[in-house]
């Protein structure tokens, strides 16, 4: 049976339509899950919506709605983005499900057992806005004197009965588990969450509210309903089946990869890690808390008018390209920038000048002069081989390795160098010349150039799967031969046929009128 591999996105708050730091996350857990499916991996990727909390709730009756069908209209907003950018998840969860009310209270039942729960007064600063406790040690100061949390929202002084959670009880574990390699990355991100650890007194968390009732009743406890990161974070269990599918949950937990913005990476590598071990429950292998992602620079926001729906991205410009764009252009854990121009001088550059139009180039001469179907008996020569050798390192070696790694953009760098190889060859051999004069290498040139098509097309499936797919048709690779392990293979050896070659990445064109720009 194939090694299981379970990755998930953060749970969206739906109070809002889906922006491109959604998209951006949603497409990288694709690629990874993609990546690991090609690998042979048996692959679970969760993604869904965190519908809870007085934010929520405000949202909805500020604009005059109930709120369950404000959140149900949200909430199929993000799933048909997700669905549009191609996002291969194997389970949309929602926190307003029953499932996932029940494993909610089933996991409160463990923490409670393990006599982490008591009920006590919490006073103190809350934010609205992040749906989060801050101490006041934590705080900054804003305009005119204003109390913000360290991401620059408001805080209200909070005043109710509480039921809290032993927080304090696993600090010992909480920093020994941030000190694990590999549990926390990057690096940026672990320093942070140590430096909050080993910096203070850990307090017990609030992990219930009693002045609102959007959330998960807690139970046994009338009036109260669970805090809303309680809530959150169980969605993580819930998509794989606990608690009563105890064979898909037994199979995929714990989870070999939470992938979150680093916005709330002290959520997921602080809390969660405690809730779980409280409930007798393995934590997360990893956590990887990635960077923002920056329109021209600056911070996407409604008053500056530069928030851009990821589909109005798509539509310009295709899915694949802006997915494509959106790895390769950015360092995976840091901040990032991204503009229309951009998109179109990346993704014209790479996919359709060099790799779209090297494919389109082989295939469609060999569809025209050499009936579709080429068969190599020349020998190899040593311009073949360094370049068989050269793609088959970057494919098979440097771009798994990186992608395995998370370092997403540098195994993309090492794909881009193998296609800058195959057009330095291609414009070397001149097949077209070579086809009046040594027509034989000519064949044994096009079966080496397609074999190498055949392994960059496949590399770059998990990115770009609409279109690498349009490429390996073209070729005639079987289904069941665009794995990573059918790299190992070389098509070359044998018979290659072409059928009708389309180009699979069109040249790009910056509308002249274009608000995202």
């Amino acid at each position: 049976m194939a090694e299981p591999y379970y990755i998930t996105t953060a749970i969206a708050y739906p109070n809002g339509k889906p922006h491109i730091g959604h998209a951006y996350e949603a497409i990288a857990a694709d690629v990874i899950a993609r990546f690991q499916r090609m690998n042979g991996r048996d692959v679970r990727l969760v993604t869904g919506t965190d519908e809870h909390g007085l934010k929520m709730d405000q949202t909805a009756r500020a604009a005059g709605r109930d709120t369950l069908e404000f959140a149900t209209e949200m909430s199929n907003a993000f799933r048909h983005t997700f669905d549009q950018l191609n996002i291969s998840y194997d389970a949309f969860c929602r926190t307003t499900e029953a499932r996932h009310k029940e494993a909610s209270t089933r996991l409160w039942q463990a923490m409670e057992a393990s006599g982490d729960l008591y009920l006590d007064r919490y006073e103190g600063w809350y934010s609205v806005r992040d749906e989060a406790f801050y101490s006041e040690d934590e705080l900054i100061e804003g305009e005119g004197g204003q109390k913000l949390s360290p991401q620059n929202t408001p805080v209200e002084w909070t005043v109710e009965e509480s039921w809290f959670f032993r927080l304090s009880k696993y600090r010992d574990f909480l920093i020994e588990l941030n000190e694990t390699p590999g549990f926390l990355e990057p690096e940026s991100r672990r320093n942070e969450v140590l430096s909050f650890l080993k910096g203070q007194e850990l307090r017990d968390l609030s992990v219930s509210r009693t002045s609102f009732d959007w959330g998960v009743p807690v139970p046994g406890s009338p009036g109260h309903v669970m805090y809303v990161w309680v809530d959150a974070l169980t969605t993580y269990l819930t998509g794989i089946g606990y608690p009563d599918n105890t064979e898909m949950f037994g199979r995929f937990w714990p989870a070999n990869l939470h992938l979150i913005g680093k916005d709330i990476v002290r959520f997921h590598a602080v809390y969660w890690p405690a809730f779980l071990k409280s409930a007798n429950l393995p934590v997360p292998q990893s956590i990887f808390g990635h960077g923002f992602l920056l329109h021209r620079g600056e911070k996407m926001s409604k008053s500056l008018g530069n928030v851009v729906d990821p589909l109005d991205l798509a539509a310009q410009f295709g899915v694949d390209q802006l997915r494509y764009f959106l790895l390769r252009e950015v360092s995976f854990g840091q901040d990032g920038s991204y503009s229309s121009e951009a998109i179109v001088t990346r993704c014209n550059a790479e996919l359709a000048n060099s790799f779209g139009n090297l494919a389109q180039r082989v295939m469609s001469f060999i569809a025209k002069n050499c009936d579709g179907s080429v068969t190599a008996t020349a020998p190899v020569e040593q311009a073949d081989a360094a370049l068989r050798e050269k793609v088959r390192q970057a494919c098979a070696e440097e771009l798994p390795q990186a992608f395995e790694r998370l370092a997403i953009s540098a195994g993309l760098e090492a794909w881009i160098q193998a296609v800058f190889a195959c057009n330095a060859y291609i414009d070397e051999q001149a097949p077209w010349a070579l086809r009046k004069t040594d027509p034989e290498r000519m064949k044994r040139v096009l079966a080496t150039l397609c074999g190498c098509i055949r392994d960059l097309a496949i590399a770059l499936s998990p990115v770009t799967p609409t279109s690498t797919a349009k490429i390996l048709d073209a070729l005639c690779i079987p289904q069941d031969a665009r794995d990573l392990s059918a790299l190992a293979h070389d098509p070359a050896l044998g018979t290659i046929r072409v059928e009708d070659p389309t180009p699979a990445f069109p040249r790009l064109e910056l509308p002249v009128d274009d608000e995202t720009a």
